[in-house]
């Protein structure tokens, strides 16, 4: 790692910990106090654009209510769109930095902040992958919770990595509207604002996006299915 990433990196924690929060949520003491910090916190019932003008103008409380709000869905989105945890960890960390800095400026009028933050870390996928393009991708680590029936788990594991690798190699204008509509569950209208496109540019490229991933999986299970008839 860089200096450059630690000193931005700890800037980021500094700021969170005084909130009891931690980066990327999961933390023991983001769960410990979230439910005393919602209750005694008068911030978490200001809507997002009430808390944008507040951090904006150094309010570091809520800036901190708006990490807890929305750093998981954004990482999430990266590490859809990327493929890389990597690069999931620094889209995350640069959208809220960029927020803290006031480089990014929230219009109410132009669509909701979940939308706007969605847009800014579209941008900076787009722009990491520039760098730094897919070239073998990984399948994601999963955690999944104890199943006695350990060949139905297997096969629900691999049906997964098979559909996050068939994502994963659409062309970058059909993955985001997958990880958008099928993946975060955004509706339409919501895709729309974050893409800056029209509804129907939504509507065209998930059907398209839908059509390529059947083939893919399609593609990938008779692959499967003619390797184990060779093995028998």
């Amino acid at each position: 790692m860089t200096p450059g990433k630690r000193t931005k990196l700890g800037r980021l924690d500094g700021i969170l910990k005084n909130f009891g929060t931690s980066r990327f949520g999961g933390g023991n003491t983001e769960q410990k106090y979230a439910g005393r910090l919602r209750h005694m916190n008068p911030l978490t019932t200001l809507t997002d654009g009430g808390l944008s003008l507040k951090a904006r103008k150094g309010d570091r409380e809520a800036f901190a209510e708006l990490f807890r709000r929305h750093n998981r869905p954004i990482y999430r989105f990266a590490l859809q769109m990327s493929g890389k945890p990597e690069v999931a960890d620094e889209v995350t960390q640069d959208v809220f930095l960029a927020l803290l800095r006031d480089t990014l400026a929230f219009d109410e009028t132009r669509g909701s902040f979940e939308a706007f933050l969605f847009g800014v870390a579209r941008n900076m996928v787009r722009r990491y992958l520039r760098v730094r393009p897919m070239d073998d991708v990984a399948g994601f680590e999963e955690h999944p919770g104890f199943d006695p029936d350990i060949v139905s788990d297997l096969t629900r594991r691999e049906n997964l990595d098979r559909l996050r690798q068939a994502v994963l190699s659409l062309p970058e204008n059909y993955r985001e509207v997958v990880v958008l509509c099928e993946l975060e569950e955004m509706s339409y209208e919501q895709t729309a604002a974050v893409l800056g496109c029209p509804l129907g540019t939504v509507r065209s490229r998930l059907s398209r996006a839908r059509d390529l991933l059947a083939s893919k999986l399609t593609s990938k299970k008779s692959l499967a299915a003619q390797g184990q008839k060779e093995l028998v």
